[in-house]
């Protein structure tokens, strides 16, 4: 059955989301506030980095695909509506929900209209948000789920860098429902993929985006003091004791090794974002959550510790070059970047003789941080020549093998990657 869509926000998750619908020739209506952005997408341009998704993009844009500015007016016409908006951390660390509001007020008068639709939330929430905030929110406009709609979440297991292979070839589905209509129309939908779907409870469904996006903090966090305690004792080769730690079997073969693996702390939108949204809930709840609370507060020391290290061995006159300024290779995504925090760190320490290099993000790590005292290089050659002093912070490829070149060059390998 070919269904008509409508998503609302069209940043990694919602572009990726109605692209692959749009794959599965259903069609798609988009929508974001971000006009920049949707003037980008109209011409056929990514506005990240996303392998995959570019050629779709191209390949839909027009066709199944169409870029909108009126809500009301698609979410008319359609059976679905995605909501992939963001839900930044609030000054507690708790989810804020002021764009889901939004794009709930702006096609809320149509839901009265007879034509039944499943509104899904995709947007990452905490558990128990659509139960005890959404929906509320909806009965206090008149409308009531299960009556003229019905209400759902689906919550998405993306990497950034690998968006458009994760969603096409995914290794499960997950949704949470409030009702059997709209759990047969999600089945439906969902009926093209080729994977697992899962119909679970409205707050299972968000508690298994953040039972992941945890682990993988806590993961993350684990390395990081491990390798603390290894630099603490001293003649401990961390590199090597990790990589020989992803040897057991009963690894399996997995990818987890590249969160059980030390470096300057994790960054980007999802895990500092989610980690502390989970906290926050569970202490609203009346639980505090020690671990949690734990892998946060380690996470926080991680750039500063490795400021130390710099610092140990550099004079405020050097030239420093940092390699790396995205939060991780193969994105330009540079959203609660390790390097934004060691560079303040070095700035507010009196370090301003700074270069940085990056193969995709120079330009969107200048757009969102604008950092004074830093030159950008063209090159990793332009970058090496330049400096006296090199920090690797991304474990970018382009990266392997530059302590090769010259053994008299001092460099801080912030991910233990050479």
């Amino acid at each position: 059955m070919r269904y008509t869509i409508t998503v609302i926000g069209l940043g990694f998750v919602g572009l990726t989301t109605a692209l692959a619908f749009a794959e599965k020739n259903h069609r798609v209506f988009g929508m974001d506030i971000n006009p920049n952005r949707l003037d980008a997408i109209r011409a056929g341009k990514l506005p990240f980095i996303e392998p995959g998704l570019d050629h779709a993009l191209i390949r839909h844009i027009d066709h199944n695909f169409t870029v909108t500015v009126d809500s009301a007016a698609a979410v008319r016409n359609s059976d679905f509506v995605f909501l992939c908006v963001g839900t930044p951390a609030g000054e507690k660390g708790e989810a804020d929900l002021t764009y889901i509001y939004s794009a709930i007020d702006s096609f809320a008068s149509v839901l009265h209209d007879g034509k039944y639709r499943v509104i899904v939330v995709k947007s990452t929430v905490p558990p128990s948000t659509t139960s005890e905030r959404i929906l509320p929110y909806l009965q206090k406009k008149g409308l009531s789920a299960g009556e003229k709609f019905s209400v759902a979440n689906n919550p998405e297991f993306l990497r950034e860098g690998k968006c458009w292979e994760d969603m096409m070839n995914a290794d499960r589905i997950v949704c949470g429902v409030s009702d059997q209509r709209g759990e047969s129309m999600l089945r439906s939908l969902y009926s093209g993929f080729d994977c697992p779907f899962f119909s679970v409870s409205l707050n299972t469904g968000e508690f298994i985006k953040y039972l992941s996006n945890t682990l993988l903090a806590t993961m993350i966090s684990y390395a990081n003091e491990m390798s603390k305690i290894a630099e603490t004792i001293g003649d401990v080769q961390t590199k090597e004791a990790f990589q020989i730690l992803h040897l057991d079997r009963r690894w399996g073969g997995c990818e987890m090794k590249n969160y059980v693996y030390p470096g300057c702390g994790y960054g980007g939108y999802c895990l500092p974002k989610d980690t502390m949204a989970m906290y926050s809930q569970a202490k609203t709840k009346g639980y505090e959550p020690k671990i949690l609370e734990n892998v946060i507060e380690l996470n926080d020391t991680m750039p500063q510790h490795m400021v130390d290290k710099i610092i140990r061995i550099a004079k405020p006159s050097n030239k420093i070059g940092i390699l790396g300024l995205s939060f991780k290779p193969g994105s330009d995504d540079v959203r609660d970047c390790s390097s934004a925090k060691i560079i303040s760190l070095l700035l507010e320490s009196g370090y301003k003789n700074l270069l940085a290099y990056d193969p995709i993000a120079n330009e969107a790590f200048d757009r969102e941080y604008k950092f004074e005292h830093i030159i950008y290089c063209d090159s990793l050659e332009d970058i090496y020549i330049q400096s006296e002093i090199l920090v690797l912070v991304t474990a970018w490829k382009e990266f392997a093998g530059i302590d090769m070149k010259d053994p008299a060059k001092v460099i801080v390998d912030c991910r233990y990657y050479l």
